[in-house]
């Protein structure tokens, strides 16, 4: 009987205390959204980093998670606190690794509040720490990623060679306010965050990646979108069109979806999806992610979706582990 195929879900959160402490003392506005991770089912499994953990990946099948912070990151902080988070999250992280092996890679939290800092700890993480990348959400306060304070970070990744995952946060206040307010308290906020914005929050910094030419700077950057590309994936045609009579850049948008993006699902188990992902940035561009402990149900999904899903053996090797493992095999 053939050996079960390993499986790597490159989207995997952790919060430590000391995180959750220090978002309690971040400069007002606050994002709201970070109450979800505090306390309950999905607090202890956020904080759990050992056995607990890996009972749970073995029940869904996962062999290894790429363990990050969740959303809102250290975007939000001061900047020398986000510093001191930055050092200590990537440290627990790399120690965690070392711990298990076998079980866990990391991505390092970036302390983007301090742009001359940000680049020097991604350094550290993937030099010092073997951490495999970086985990953004998106921007940082009113700092978008294209942001030229964020350039020399986002040069850095490119130079080891490593991606940059951006991950979803809670759009700005004022965002919030004119778009998702009025229906109900509850309504609101998931609408501005889970339910549609922060979905749009994610797509938008990619396509502004693009539209300022990053990726024609920056040729090797590569990038990572959750939930199947983050909405705006789906819309690239239309996209495209309007980039190609709006800006001078090197190439249409579909090169940038096939030589810069990696797309995973975090944990939304659509066939439908997957292959229009498979459609726009190819087979050997597809990441698994269960976006755990969010996703997290009883039943094995994960394992399940990957064994049924519409790929022939070469491409669902690569989706299960051989693209991540070739993604991130040069690095340093």
């Amino acid at each position: 009987m053939d050996e079960p195929m390993r499986l790597i879900a490159i989207e995997e959160h952790i919060l430590p205390p000391f995180v959750r402490d220090a978002w309690d003392t971040a400069p007002p506005p606050h994002d709201p959204v970070s109450a979800f991770a505090d306390g309950g089912e999905n607090g202890r499994r956020l904080a759990d980093l050992g056995e607990g953990r890996i009972a749970l990946m073995d029940e869904q099948g996962v062999d290894v998670q790429v363990l990050s912070l969740t959303t809102p990151g250290l975007h939000n902080l001061s900047p020398g606190v986000a510093v001191e988070m930055a050092q200590r999250v990537n440290d627990l992280i790399a120690e965690t690794c070392t711990r298990h092996p076998e079980r866990f890679q990391g991505l390092a939290a970036i302390p983007t509040p301090d742009p001359d800092a940000a680049p020097r700890e991604l350094e550290r993480a993937v030099r010092d720490l073997g951490l495999k990348g970086a985990l953004l959400c998106g921007r940082t306060r009113e700092r978008h990623l294209d942001h030229p304070d964020l350039r020399p970070l986002l040069a850095k990744a490119a130079e080891l060679r490593v991606p940059v995952f951006i991950h979803p946060q809670t759009p700005l206040a004022e965002v919030r306010a004119a778009n998702y307010t009025g229906i109900g308290e509850t309504a609101d906020l998931a609408l501005a965050a889970f339910g549609l914005g922060w979905h749009y929050e994610a797509g938008l910094q990619w396509n502004r990646l693009v539209a300022a030419g990053v990726f024609d700077q920056l040729p090797d950057l590569q990038i990572i979108l959750g939930h199947w590309g983050e909405v705006v994936l789906f819309y690239l045609e239309r996209t495209a069109a309007v980039f190609e009579r709006a800006l001078d850049l090197k190439h249409p948008l579909s090169h940038y979806a096939r030589h810069n993006l990696y797309v995973t699902g975090s944990g939304m188990w659509s066939d439908t999806y997957l292959q229009r992902c498979l459609d726009i940035v190819g087979a050997e561009r597809l990441l698994f992610s269960t976006d755990f402990p969010y996703q997290y149900k009883e039943g094995g999904q994960p394992r399940r979706f990957l064994e049924q899903v519409s790929l022939d053996d070469e491409a669902r090797r690569g989706f299960a582990h051989g693209n991540w493992d070739r993604l991130t095999r040069d690095i340093g």
